[in-house]
């Protein structure tokens, strides 16, 4: 079985709305992760945070909680 990573998860939470509010509700990276490998995705949060930086703005925002940290803040105050 080959191992699905943060990339491939990107692109099924594009189809799945129920996965794409379950991630943006976690709390930090650490979650992220755990809810992904439930699902079957297996990633470090290296790996995660490589590809986060690789999603579009719109992207980012409708995956990933912006409170994760300061950088994470799409739209800041």
């Amino acid at each position: 079985m080959t191992r699905k990573n943060a990339a491939e998860l990107f692109k099924a939470v594009k189809q799945d709305q129920a996965l794409q509010q379950k991630l943006k509700a976690t709390a930090n990276p650490e979650a992220f992760i755990k809810i992904a490998q439930e699902r079957g995705y297996d990633f470090s949060e290296e790996e995660l945070e490589a590809e986060i930086d690789k999603l579009s703005e719109e992207d980012l925002a409708s995956i990933v909680n912006p409170g994760w940290g300061p950088r994470r803040h799409i739209n800041p105050r």
